[in-house]
């Protein structure tokens, strides 16, 4: 159970209820972790940048490379509805999750990820090397941002236990989703 509950939205205030629904015109749904962030608005705002820094990305890295960066960050910490949403991502897209044959920069992105977790003070030498190699400067100013965002919305829904979203138990590991 949810350590924080979600806003009713019948009883919000006008300001979350404007937020609440410029999301649903951006973004086109509503999360638990939205739903539960919005009693800060300006928590939601800085959680929502994910998508911000999603776009200063995007074309450099793909919707799959991100996807993969962001279940790598996810599974490292342990976080079930991050996992579960890449998890989604990826079999929406008619990829299995479970079965990924990754591409240099794919393996390059998960080792990243999973380093950033692990030990954010001694990501290895050698994978900067690479990353330095395949990304100038301003795209690893944003992709390391971007990780910091990630890792921080898998650890608000480990800490506050968001009630995990109905529409993503079809795709959990272990699921069948077939």
């Amino acid at each position: 159970m949810s350590h924080l509950p979600q806003i009713d939205y019948d009883t919000a205030s006008l300001e979350v209820r404007a937020a609440h629904d410029e999301e649903i015109r951006l973004r086109g749904r509503m999360t638990n972790m939205k739903r539960t962030l919005l009693h800060s608005p300006v928590a939601h705002r800085i959680y929502a940048e994910w998508f911000t820094l999603r776009a200063e990305l995007d074309p450099v890295i793909s919707d799959r490379e991100i996807w993969i960066f962001s279940h790598a960050i996810s599974k490292a910490a342990n976080s079930k509805i991050a996992v579960t949403f890449f998890r989604r991502a990826l079999i929406g897209k008619g990829f299995d999750p479970d079965a990924l044959e990754l591409s240099e920069t794919e393996t390059l992105l998960d080792a990243f990820g999973r380093a950033v977790v692990t030990d954010s003070n001694a990501v290895p030498a050698d994978l900067w090397a690479k990353l330095k190699e395949r990304y100038d400067t301003k795209v690893l100013v944003d992709l390391v941002a971007f990780a910091g965002i990630m890792l921080a919305t898998a650890v608000f829904n480990n800490i506050v236990e968001v009630e995990f979203d109905p529409e993503l138990e079809a795709f959990a590991e272990g699921a069948n989703s077939s």
